[in-house]
């Protein structure tokens, strides 16, 4: 049987994050300061702020250990930025949602209705190339997903920029592995990008929700021949959109790992 403070702390989800490739943009700090949930503020890298675009694989997903049909294994790919919170002599240091992206119409629903969150659901496709199903150097993972409206002819980043007609309806996002993964360098922005254990979101009634997601340190690699094919105005109408038309100031893979997600509390 388990005791109210042992349900206290067990974890709401459980699942494997995998095969994460995170573009990774500057953006006017004031911007992430009009946007953060109340209790927080910017979580600066050398006096910047950033925002991330990140596809990954959601695998082996349960909640409260079990797990519900069809949707235990699909693709999603999000829109953050980055927070902190002082709480006594401990710096939270966290990640708001803005927007998420997945092809399960239960699971934007639970999460848009019960925790406010983001999602948009939509038709999506995702693929890894990897000789033993562990990423290694020249490996390719790509993540796509349909939009109404199609694409112009040219938008985006790398050598993907240029869609046919039958593909332009297809948003995508993909890259190449560089290097051996390994922990990121101490002090660098690639630390910084991964290095984020809570999540905050704005409540309807103005407060803010904070959640504990608990996993190992990530290995990382650097990206090579990245595509990034969006059509910005449908799929990000935040002000954060305006900044995703640039070259993202890093680019990297991270193997992933399984992950824990704790009860959400009001600040």
């Amino acid at each position: 049987m388990i005791s109210l403070s042992q349900r206290a702390t067990r974890p709401i989800l459980t699942a494997d994050w995998r095969n994460l490739l995170l573009l990774n943009f500057a953006v006017p700090t004031d911007i992430i300061a009009q946007l953060a949930p109340p209790g927080t503020e910017p979580d600066l890298f050398d006096g910047r702020s950033y925002i991330s675009i990140v596809g990954f694989q959601f695998q082996r997903i349960r909640l409260f250990g079990i797990a519900v049909p069809f949707h235990t294994n699909f693709p999603e790919v999000n829109l953050r930025f980055y927070v902190r919170r002082q709480v006594g002599s401990e710096l939270r240091r966290g990640v708001v949602f803005v927007r998420e992206i997945a092809p399960r119409h239960a699971v934007a629903l639970v999460a848009n209705r019960l925790y406010n969150e983001s999602y948009k659901t939509c038709p999506m496709r995702a693929a890894s190339h990897s000789a033993n199903g562990q990423l290694t150097p020249g490996d390719k993972i790509n993540y796509g997903w349909r939009s109404k409206i199609r694409l112009p002819v040219r938008e985006g980043l790398g050598e993907g920029s240029a869609l046919s007609n039958s593909s332009r309806n297809w948003n995508n996002l993909s890259a190449q592995v560089a290097a051996p993964f390994a922990i990121p360098t101490p002090g660098s922005l690639e630390e910084f990008i991964v290095e984020h254990y809570w999540a905050y979101t704005r409540c309807r009634n103005g407060c803010t929700s904070e959640f504990r997601v608990a996993h190992d340190p990530w290995h990382i690699a650097p990206a090579t021949n990245v595509t990034w094919n969006c059509h910005i105005v449908s799929n990000y109408d935040s002000p954060l959109g305006a900044f995703l038309t640039s070259p993202p100031a890093s680019v990297i893979i991270a193997a992933g790992s399984p992950v824990e997600v704790f009860p959400r509390r009001t600040i």
